[in-house]
């Protein structure tokens, strides 16, 4: 498994678990961030800023401090 900020644009994967508090978790989980999803990145941002990632039709914004917390089995 991989922490989502390792990824780079293009490269997808599907959620296996998510490290963070419960109040986080239940904020991603209404984004779409939940096991079993899959998540693509689009871009990063410059001077290791927010990533853009997409999950479904839905594209979100997440700090990188965030996105580390996230498990990835990468999908081929």
């Amino acid at each position: 498994m991989t922490p989502l900020d390792q990824l780079k644009p293009s490269m997808r994967g599907t959620i296996q678990q998510l490290h963070v508090s419960k109040d986080l978790s239940r904020r991603m989980a209404g984004l779409g961030l939940r096991p079993g999803s899959t998540v693509e990145v689009i871009r990063i941002g410059p001077l290791n800023g927010p990533m853009q990632v997409r999950i479904g039709r839905t594209d979100l914004m997440l700090r990188r401090s965030e996105a580390a917390q996230i498990s990835i089995c990468l999908l081929v």
